[in-house]
């Protein structure tokens, strides 16, 4: 099992909550963060004062999925939330060692 994260801009959350629902993920996690990359944020002033904004509002998505579904699951993310511009996102993929759902108690890829 892997986990995927998918940091993105805050207008892709309802097309690619879509897309993933269509391509068959069963649940998700959706936060709202703050965060910065290559562009590390932009100069505004504020009464007269110059002000660095160097945390950007983005979602990020995390997704637990069987091995087989990463790569295509990574195609659906990428195809939903890329603009072409800086600030598009990441995607970050790490394993899983176990899932276990509370209610039952079913483990592994019963508990997905």
């Amino acid at each position: 099992m892997k986990r995927i994260t998918a940091i993105v801009r805050p207008e892709k959350l309802e097309p690619l909550k879509d897309a993933l629902f269509e391509a068959g993920v069963k649940g998700m996690t959706v936060s709202q963060v703050m965060g910065c990359g290559n562009q590390h944020g932009w100069k505004e002033y504020y009464r007269g004062t110059e002000v660095l904004l160097n945390m950007v509002p983005k979602v990020k998505f995390e997704i637990v999925v069987d091995d087989e579904a990463v790569d295509s699951l990574v195609a659906v993310i990428q195809k939903a939330a890329r603009t072409g511009q800086v600030g598009d996102g990441k995607i970050f993929i790490v394993p899983v060692e176990e899932v276990i759902r509370i209610r039952t108690g079913e483990a592994g890829d019963e508990a997905l």
